[in-house]
């Protein structure tokens, strides 16, 4: 693409020495890109990634991205933007969300994840500015974030959204036994979620939750923010209310539509995973071509973060 830099290949290395922090650090290097296997993820799909792993990374004062995946997802489940955004010389960072992910859903459908996952993406900020090895190439003044699905919600908490769960409640009718409406009858509604300053501008696919997010509660967002949407929804986001936060955002945030379903802004499948799991490889209309939307969809988001971190980043 002619927004990135010179290709070059994608370094990777893994991070899993603590639970809290099982994921992948992408970032410029030089190197033949290969297979790296993760192993399987449920339902059994034999995983992996490409790039170098363990390769030196190559220049200095480099931005970072933080990633969060969406409601089951996992570190890895947007590997072609990792990769896009590496190879135009970005240290790209992504973990999984303890107990939301495609190997533990233990607390997949409760109010108590929708509070942590800012949390997460925090605990991993500290991380890679503190204590990753290579933390001397990032730029500690140019972070961004990409997000999908809940990962978005996350993203517009961070960047100073205040959710109000209390909006839950005409969701929450007597047959509904899921866990968030029976923490809500419980009295357990999370507030005071954590925002992060360090994050200067954001890129969020197709936001959840929305019926968390008034005008109100988005107001304190002050950061350049690049939304896209589905025009179709799925996945339980619901087109009208991903539209409805779109428009109640301040300032005036760059906003796109894709005339496709949610499951669009995940890459292609391979054939396993699109047999093991065909809901997310399927898109609405059927002729959608994902191969070529990933195409202009990581161009914009290597666009957008280049011109909102700046292009001072050492070849």
């Amino acid at each position: 693409c002619c927004l990135a830099s010179p290709a070059r290949a994608a370094g990777i290395q893994l991070l899993d020495s603590d639970p809290g922090l099982t994921g992948a650090i992408w970032y410029p290097c030089a190197g033949e890109p290969k297979h790296v296997a993760l192993g399987k993820l449920e339902p059994p799909v034999e995983m992996g990634l490409t790039g170098v792993k363990d390769c030196p990374v190559t220049g200095t004062k480099l931005p970072l991205v933080i990633f969060s995946h969406g409601r089951g997802g996992w570190f890895g489940g947007h590997n072609d933007t990792a990769e896009a955004l590496a190879d135009a010389g970005f240290v790209v960072a992504a973990t999984n969300h303890p107990g939301d992910n495609g190997n533990d859903s233990s607390r997949r459908d409760s109010l108590s994840v929708l509070a942590s996952r800012p949390e997460d993406m925090i605990r991993l900020l500290d991380f890679m500015l503190n204590a990753w090895k290579d933390r001397v190439a990032i730029d500690p003044a140019r972070i961004g974030f990409f997000g999908f699905s809940a990962g978005a919600y996350t993203g517009l908490v961070l960047a100073g959204g205040n959710p109000d769960f209390r909006r839950i409640a005409p969701y929450c009718t007597e047959p509904d036994k899921s866990p968030a409406c029976e923490q809500f009858r419980r009295g357990y509604i999370p507030s005071n979620l954590p925002h992060d300053s360090r994050i200067r501008a954001a890129a969020l696919a197709d936001t959840a939750v929305n019926y968390a997010f008034t005008s109100e509660g988005l107001a304190g967002i002050r950061i350049p923010l690049l939304i896209w949407r589905s025009e179709f929804g799925g996945g339980g986001v619901d087109p009208k209310g991903s539209a409805h936060t779109a428009g109640s955002l301040p300032g005036k945030p760059d906003i796109h539509t894709v005339a496709a379903s949610h499951f669009a802004f995940l890459p292609p499948c391979p054939p396993p995973l699109a047999a093991a799991v065909p809901r997310i490889c399927t898109d609405k209309p059927a002729d959608f071509d994902r191969a070529a939307f990933h195409r202009d969809f990581n161009a914009s988001i290597v666009g957008f973060l280049r011109e909102r971190l700046g292009d001072g980043m050492a070849r």
